[in-house]
């Protein structure tokens, strides 16, 4: 018999009794015997000992013993085989004879024992189907799950016990509550709160849940892409029409005090080199938002600490002292903790101020929203009348914290020297941002002013006294006219760029829901609300006055009014049931919300001679609570939502670093890097090696991330070795090159070596030796130097002075000669690029990166991680003689390190079969193998880094940090950073027609192509 032939018949006899034999049709049946007659052959009773019959008939049988049968019936007997086709006789062996006699009750006890097996393995299931599930496919209808009759007689008695089982019983289901009740949580509120235990949603998350990709960043949950493609529309909506996100994860931090005393205390931490400060005169009044960039006291160039945005609150506030003003400083999440420790650190604030310590509501347990919701009725489907008091009520919606604090450390801080208070104001306000030229058009669209109070309206009942106390005031109603008529000037404006930058503009609106359309329409702008040409003029120029940025928003106690006595979406929409006219306005008189907004108008690009303005739009500010209260009336005239991946192409087309992965000097960033370094290289080990780029053969040494600080240092020896070989090779002191008359200010090569050493401790000390292998991926080593980074005083820094900026922006733009280009530098007041304008630059940054924006000039589109490299004079001289040259290649590289990883993974494998022989014969268990190193990844730079400017044929200049095809040029443009000192070099030798040119290889392709260097200030 073959194997396949046993196991089927192993399979078939699985579930037999043990003292049950039945034939086998694959052996020689010796028991059966053929009479002359031709009847029906008789099969004897085997006997097996390991049958039940009992031991008496054994013994019994062996005293009988059959005659010698003569030769003519040994030769007439045949043997009667079981095979393939049929019964076929054969002469082996004899046939058994039968007894002559057997006892009666043995043998009723056996057959009693073979037919009680039969009917229970009849009767018992040998698998876990139904009883319908076991009848052929043919005989099979749907309706015999629920309906036995369908089902043949013989198993409809079998199936309506199995129906009667608790397991196949129907739920009985609540009669008063519809299917989509039934699935959703007893208490919903209970359920969000503990789903946002580690990491908290936005007032707008169940919106983007439905419709976006979700990711955990920060400690909140994000929408980072719609789940639609829309790629290309939101393009469209950021260049057209209207651009919906919502920043509210955005951190806010207030300070209180003295203005002189405000001012002193964050002196330290800003430069004027960098722009202006938070003294700037316009953002001082209230009048403009101010952005800058925040240094650690007296650190500057070194020690970022991140960009962040401020509003003053602006002077002659009613109820405000003069002396007292009031900063909101606006940060990304990211860098929230640095930020605010360092300004506790120069306002002296370490008190925390007891009253306005934030604990938020506990979270229950599963047990305890049990006990808490249990119903009093025992029946669940009784239908109970609703009551809308006493232990019955709707329990309001509680509003946890935010993700980047603990709940039990305080939210304000006090100075007992300054006076100064410091208060974390994250999650407390809300803010969305629309992007597009129909921005200001969406607004006026969708706010409308809060209507006066007057005298004769009914106000006992209304909660709104602060807007009753307001309306009192002569003074504040006719401002609140004033900054009305502003609000709908915008409507009729074609763009926000047309509005200076900055510009602010505080309103009190009425409820948005109860203008809210019966379907989604688009809005556009229009011009007969600008009638008024001097107003417009005079807005256009100037922008809002002074007094027309108050708000009452800065008033914390009416912002905590206007979020407790907000009307439900229940309420309101019971009494838009109860107009007389269904779909006519609702008016609420006295009792309808009053909500205090603040614009703010955002530039969008101002850098640069191209598409100024193009990402300009308006910031609204308004109390938690009301998110989706506007974020439906705002998408219902027009607006497009986008999420964090729209932000970041929203940066793209700015060409503004985008906060935190474009500032490698900032703690944040060096974080982020390293997580996009982690994320890539599990996403990279997943494929096999066949089916991933080999970046050792491809010349890739960090194709993950970003070594910035080796970068820096091998420029800063590079171009100490062109200086010692040109004044070794001219010792009269001539120069020979325009490279050797400068010097950048760094210390002598004898003296470098400690510093080196120390600053690239995880950089190279930290790494194996050569002859150990790392097992990571070799662009790691490039991003664990920012662990170490403080520690060691690096001089990494990123080149943010403004002068400085000018200059190289100046000396990077080509002309068609020499003499134009210098002409166009000395109209905008900037030298000639000669050694002496680069020696200052050089000796104060002498390990700087820049920021510079690449545009290809053909086909090609870059990506993150993308190589920027100095064109070789051949390449410059190929390019100038066949304008369609798309670039040179880089030759192949080979890879060392690729049999001595086999050899590795062999080995490791030998020992692990050993090790495991070893333990089974010792009795042991095995060595876990992930307790040794882990092996080296195939296609990665193994060990410590070599010197990454001269790895391959192209010099390495910088890397690519965000790159993709542009709609708005129509070719590929990129971002990212350079060596100020390898720049400069680069300059200086390339002629004056062909200055600016670089050449950009994706990590995954030996491909160079030709883009151009820019600097926009």
């Amino acid at each position: 018999m073959s194997n396949a032939k046993e196991r089927k018949h192993a399979k078939k006899m699985r579930n037999q009794p043990t003292n049950v034999t039945l034939f086998s049709g694959f052996v020689a049946d010796r028991g059966v015997k053929h009479h002359n007659g031709g009847g029906k052959p008789f099969r004897a009773q085997r006997l097996d000992p390991s049958s039940g019959i009992s031991r008496q008939r054994q013994t019994k049988m062996t005293h009988y013993s059959p005659p010698e049968p003569d030769g003519n019936e040994q030769s007439s007997s045949k043997v009667m085989f079981k095979k393939k086709g049929g019964w076929k006789a054969g002469s082996e062996g004899t046939s058994q004879e039968i007894p002559k006699y057997i006892t009666a009750s043995t043998f009723a006890q056996a057959r009693a024992a073979e037919i009680s097996a039969m009917l229970k393995a009849v009767t018992q299931k040998s698998s876990n189907s139904l009883v319908f599930q076991t009848l052929p496919r043919h005989m099979r209808r749907r309706a015999m799950s629920h309906n036995v009759k369908r089902l043949p007689r013989r198993l409809q008695e079998i199936a309506q016990k199995e129906a009667e089982k608790a397991v196949h019983q129907k739920k009985e289901h609540s009669k008063n509550k519809c299917h989509k009740a039934r699935r959703c949580h007893i208490n919903r509120m209970l359920e969000f709160n503990r789903r946002q235990k580690k990491n908290i949603w936005l007032e707008t998350h169940i919106w983007h849940a439905k419709r976006f990709h979700m990711v955990r960043k920060w400690g909140y949950c994000l929408g980072e892409r719609p789940t639609a493609k829309s790629h290309r529309a939101c393009y469209r909506a950021m260049t057209n029409r209207c651009l919906l996100q919502d920043l509210s994860y955005y951190c806010c931090l207030e300070l209180k005090g003295k203005e002189e005393e405000i001012l002193k205390a964050l002196s330290p931490m800003c430069s004027t080199d960098t722009g202006l400060t938070f003294a700037a005169v316009h953002c001082l009044s209230g009048k403009r938002q101010g952005s800058l960039i925040l240094y650690r006291a007296n650190k500057y160039p070194q020690d970022m600490l991140g960009p962040v945005t401020f509003l003053w609150k602006p002077e002659g506030t009613p109820g405000d002292t003069p002396e007292s003003r009031q900063l909101w400083i606006w940060l990304h999440p990211a860098l929230k903790q640095d930020i605010l420790e360092e300004i506790k650190a120069v306002c002296q604030c370490t008190e925390p101020v007891k009253s306005t310590v934030c604990i938020p509501d506990p979270l229950l347990t599963p047990s305890q929203e049990k006990s808490q919701t249990k119903l009093p009725d025992e029946k669940t489907d009784k239908k109970r009348k609703r009551k809308d008091d006493g232990e019955n009520a709707k329990p309001i919606k509680k509003f946890i914290g935010d993700g980047t604090r603990d709940s039990h450390q305080p939210c304000s801080w006090i100075s007992s020297t300054t006076d100064i208070i410091i208060s974390d104001l994250t999650m407390e306000i809300n803010r969305f941002r629309l992007i597009g030229p129909l921005s200001h058009s969406i607004l006026t669209e969708a706010l409308k002013a809060a209507s006066v109070h007057t005298e004769g309206e009914d106000t006992e009942k209304t909660p709104h006294h602060w807007w009753i106390e307001a309306c009192k005031n002569p003074d504040s109603v006719s401002l609140h006219h004033k900054q009305e008529s502003f609000f709908e000037l915008l409507g009729g404006i074609t763009s926000p760029a047309e509005i200076p930058a900055g510009t602010i503009l505080g309103l009190t609106v009425g409820d948005p829901r109860i203008n809210l359309p019966q379907k989604r329409s688009r809005v556009l702008p229009n011009p007969e609300k600008c009638q008024d040409n001097e107003k417009v003029r005079q807005l256009l120029l100037e922008g809002v006055p002074v007094e027309c940025t108050h708000s009452f928003i800065w008033n914390q106690a009416i912002c905590k009014s206007v979020t407790e006595n907000k009307i439900s979406d229940q309420d309101l929409n019971r009494k838009r049931s109860e107009l007389l006219v269904p779909g006519s306005q609702l008016v609420l008189g006295p009792h309808e919300s009053k909500i205090p907004l603040l614009l703010i108008q955002q530039p969008g690009r101002v850098a640069g001679d191209d598409r100024q303005g193009w990402g300009s739009g308006w910031d609204v500010l308004l109390p938690k609570g009301w998110g989706m209260a506007f974020w439906i009336p705002l998408i219902y005239r027009g607006a497009r939502v986008g999420g964090l991946k729209e932000a970041v192409v929203h940066s793209q087309y700015k060409r503004s670093p985008y906060i935190p992965g474009d500032f490698p000097d900032c703690s944040a960033g060096i974080l982020f890097a390293e997580e996009q370094a982690k994320n890539l290289l599990e996403k990279y080990k997943r494929r096999p090696p066949a089916k991933r780029p080999n970046y050792v053969k491809l010349g890739t040494l960090a194709p993950f991330c970003y070594p910035w600080e080796q970068l820096t240092r091998d420029w800063e020896s590079r171009v100490q070795a062109q200086e010692e070989s040109s004044a070794a090779s001219s010792p009269s002191g001539g120069e020979s090159d325009l490279r050797g008359a400068w010097v950048p200010c760094a210390p002598k090569p004898e003296k470098t070596r400690p510093v080196s050493d120390e600053v690239g401790t995880s950089l190279h000390d930290s790494c194996e030796p050569e002859g150990v292998m790392d097992t990571e991926c070799p662009a790691q080593a490039g991003t664990e130097w920012g662990s170490g980074q403080d520690a060691t005083g690096s001089l990494l820094c990123v080149l943010r002075r403004r002068p400085s900026l000018k200059q190289l922006s100046a000396w990077c733009g080509p002309g068609p000669g020499d003499s134009r280009a210098a002409r166009r530098a000395s109209g905008r007041g900037q030298q000639e690029l000669t050694p002496e304008a680069c020696r200052p630059i050089v000796a104060r940054f002498p390990r700087a990166l820049v920021w510079v924006s690449l545009s290809l000039l053909g086909k090609g589109s870059p990506e993150p991680h993308t190589m920027i490299c100095v064109p070789a004079k051949e390449d410059l001289l190929q390019l100038s003689q066949d304008p369609l040259y798309c670039g040179p290649q880089e030759p192949k590289h080979s890879d060392p390190f690729k049999s001595k990883i086999r050899k590795q993974k062999e080995k490791k494998k030998t020992e692990k079969r050993q090790e495991h022989g070893w333990a089974v014969s010792e009795g042991l268990t095995a060595r876990d193998p992930a307790a040794g190193p882990p092996a080296p990844t195939q296609g990665l730079w193994p060990g410590p880094l070599p010197e990454v400017t001269s790895h391959c044929s192209r010099v390495l200049l910088g890397f690519v940090t965000q790159g993709d095809f542009s709609m708005a040029v129509g070719r590929g443009e990129a971002l990212g950073f350079v060596s100020v000192t390898g720049l400069l070099d680069t300059l200086s030798s390339q002629p004056a027609a062909e200055r600016g040119l670089v050449l950009l290889r994706p990590p995954a392709s030996l491909q160079y192509r030709f883009a151009r260097v820019a600097i926009e200030v």
